[in-house]
């Protein structure tokens, strides 16, 4: 548990280096540093005291002990001079492990200013080898503010969804562990704790599995069971700086020797043979422009990275391997041909659980829709059935703050997976489609088992259960409902001509200028909220020429053509909603709409436009395969479009050097022409061919 007084510590130490280094990532490198800067001088020091000599700061870098740093002759530029030099140089260090080194490997201070460094390593001066075990907890709050995304769409995953997901995918203590992104480690820790305290949970939340399923032989007894324990789990990353924080992140929780690896996942084979006994992983999945280049041995084709790192992980399993990852909602529904080919293969192979959870887990980082995919390579054979589990409460509040609610779903979610599993184990299954909760935890409603052959049916392999419960409840079509139930119209409004001055505070978007941000009038009239437009608010013109739009400019006040669409987001999705209302633009125009010039709605005509809804996971899945549908055809344009330039270019290469060519044998003919005049033509004959 992380104590106050080293909470405390952490944060002086980012107050003093936010003034010259404003990024938290940059922060925590540095902190990080100097933690095990410090470290190794501490444990010099116990081994003098207990009788023996200095190690890691002996021979040519005694002069780098934390002791030489902090000498009253030294001033603050000498200290500088002195830290600034000792972390370039460590990494060559031949008397400190390979750990050590791997940890200084490219380490630098990235700022010059010596009282800030003096105040700075005063504040580490605070923490103690002694402290190391504290400090495990520290450095995951020390990381925990780095969890903003990153250029390959990492963020960090929240601790009570790993600790969640290692609970279901319950590895023992004979269990080879890896996690294929391992970022700062925090799968592999939490199993290493899950472990050690027998399967009962980890102390952050308590989450525990099925009584019964985890025998007293489980507990790590001996510190013999320790080390073998830490070598069965290992780690790779692509990025340097993490696999720098994740080596640390480890050590600072026992890890004497951790295994963690600088290595591209997807585009090396050097460590492709390698497997293991379970996978824990919420990889990147933001493929760079132009895709992933991977190698040859995956089964799919694939340069995404989303698809990419599934396979990878389902491939690398061994035979009674088990897994857990985290997947964006492209990989369960979206219709591309690996996507299918993917899901084809998990459903026959490796599935046998998806659980579904809430858009805002990830908040404040990202807002991302997620789920979890379970694979059992050994039981996923002896299962005609998927579990499908909706978490809607994941016990915190969905918003930016992310604050702690009751009602959390996790601890019934982790019973039915393992009942399910031993349902299935002891051939009480339950028939396709029944809710399994509702059989084994009478109280809940959070999941379903679907056939294998019904996902199969028409080679989609659709992986979103709430799919297939609209199927067997609505009988393969949904309840149509009116616009107006579950959205609020809200009318634009009329200026007259000297309301709308050059002076005023908010420009008035007009039809004229719907799509641009050209020519607006401005008005200084003071209106209620609902008069304004903002950044991300629908619009909806109701000359239906111009149809809806998503707005994306500055805040202004809206005309009376047009209406601010407010979606009631329990019932329908915004996004939905939009393509709802292209659908709806393009049936007024062939039913002839009203009016002279242009075509016009009413209000009321509107409203009462009846329109099929389905649940809003459903829509959530139509706008995402829709939306991956524009982004494939836009980047299919854009490839195009570079083709037909490289092609304009080339001919104009080709051209170029063809003219080039004539030029060349034009001097040629002419050269060879003087050449003959030389040789005795006569003058007659040179002005005939002039």
């Amino acid at each position: 548990m992380l104590d106050t007084t080293t909470k405390k510590r952490i944060d002086d130490c980012r107050d003093i280096l936010v003034g010259k280094l404003p990024d938290p990532k940059a922060q925590i490198e540095q902190i990080t540093i100097a933690l095990i800067y410090k470290f190794m001088d501490d444990m010099d020091k116990e081994a003098v005291e207990l009788g023996g000599r200095a190690k890691f700061f002996s021979g040519n870098y005694k002069k780098y002990s934390w002791d030489s740093l902090f000498d009253t002759k030294v001033t603050a530029a000498e200290m500088l001079r002195l830290y600034s030099d000792a972390i370039v140089e460590m990494d060559k260090n031949p008397n400190i492990p390979q750990l050590f080194r791997d940890i200084f490997k490219n380490a630098y201070l990235p700022y010059r200013d010596p009282e800030t460094l003096k105040l700075f390593l005063k504040s580490i001066n605070e923490f103690k080898y002694t402290h190391s075990e504290k400090l495990g907890d520290a450095f995951e709050y020390l990381l925990s503010v780095m969890g903003s995304q990153g250029d390959a769409g990492q963020f960090r995953t929240p601790r009570h969804i790993i600790d969640f997901m290692v609970a279901v995918v319950n590895p023992g203590k004979k269990d080879t562990i890896l996690d294929p992104a391992c970022g700062t480690s925090g799968f592999l820790i939490s199993a290493f704790k899950y472990i050690m305290n027998g399967g009962n949970g980890t102390d952050k939340a308590g989450l525990v599995p099925t009584a019964g399923l985890v025998p007293t032989a489980r507990l790590v007894s001996t510190p013999d069971e320790r080390k073998k324990l830490i070598r069965n789990f290992s780690g790779y990353d692509i990025s340097p700086d993490m696999v720098r924080l994740s080596l640390v992140n480890l050590y600072l929780h026992g890890f004497s020797d951790p295994h963690i690896y600088e290595y591209d996942t997807l585009s090396s084979e050097d460590r492709w043979d390698e497997t293991a006994d379970v996978i824990l992983a919420n990889p990147p999945f933001m493929s760079p422009k132009g895709g992933i280049r991977p190698h040859k041995k995956f089964s799919i084709g694939s340069n995404r990275s989303e698809v990419l790192f599934v396979d990878y992980i389902a491939e690398h399993l061994n035979p009674n391997g088990r897994a857990g990852i985290i997947v964006p909602e492209g990989v369960i529904f979206q219709s591309g041909k690996a996507y299918k080919e993917l899901r084809k293969m998990l459903v026959e192979k490796y599935l046998y659980a998806v659980v579904s959870l809430p858009a805002g887990v990830f908040n404040p980082y990202s807002g991302v829709k997620t789920s979890i995919l379970l694979m059992d390579k050994a039981f996923a054979k002896t299962s005609n059935e998927i579990l499908f589990v909706k978490i809607e409460n994941d016990g915190y509040s969905l918003g930016a703050q992310r604050t702690p609610v009751k009602g959390s779903q996790l601890e019934e979610a982790i019973k039915i997976i393992h009942d399910f599993v031993t349902a299935v184990e002891t051939g009480h299954a339950l028939s396709p489609g029944k809710k399994i909760a509702n059989a084994l935890s009478p109280n809940s409603s959070i999941a379903h088992t679907v056939a294998k052959k019904e996902i199969a049916k028409n080679g989609d392999y659709n992986l979103s259960g709430e799919r297939y419960k609209a199927v067997n409840n609505l009988s393969s079509h949904y309840e149509s409902v009116k616009l107006g139930d579950v959205c609020k119209v809200i009318n634009g409004r009329a200026y007259k001509q000297e309301e709308l001055l050059d002076k005023g505070k908010y420009p008035v978007l007009r039809v004229g200028n719907f799509f641009s941000n050209r020519g607006w009038y401005y008005s200084d009239l003071e209106l209620e909220e609902d008069k304004y437009c903002s950044k991300g608010d629908l619009l909806y013109a109701w000359s239906a020429s111009f149809g809806p739009k998503i707005w994306d400019g500055e805040k202004c006040i809206y005309h009376y053509h047009i209406w601010k669409m407010i979606p009631d987001e329990e019932k329908i999705n915004k996004h939905f909603l939009y393509h709802v209302l292209n659908k709806e633009t393009e049936a007024i125009k062939a039913e002839g709409g009203r009016g002279i010039a242009m075509i016009h709605i009413t209000k009321s005509g509107i409203e009462n436009r009846e329109i099929p809804l389905p649940p809003i996971s459903i829509q959530e899945e139509i706008v995402a395969e829709i939306e991956g549908w524009q982004k494939e055809i836009g980047s299919l344009k854009k490839e195009i479009e570079e083709k037909e330039q490289k092609i304009k270019d080339r001919i104009a290469k080709v051209w170029g050097e063809k003219k080039e060519e004539v030029e060349v044998e034009d001097k040629a003919k002419g050269k060879s022409k003087v050449k003959k005049y030389e040789d005795g033509e006569d003058a007659v004959t040179m002005a005939a061919e002039k």
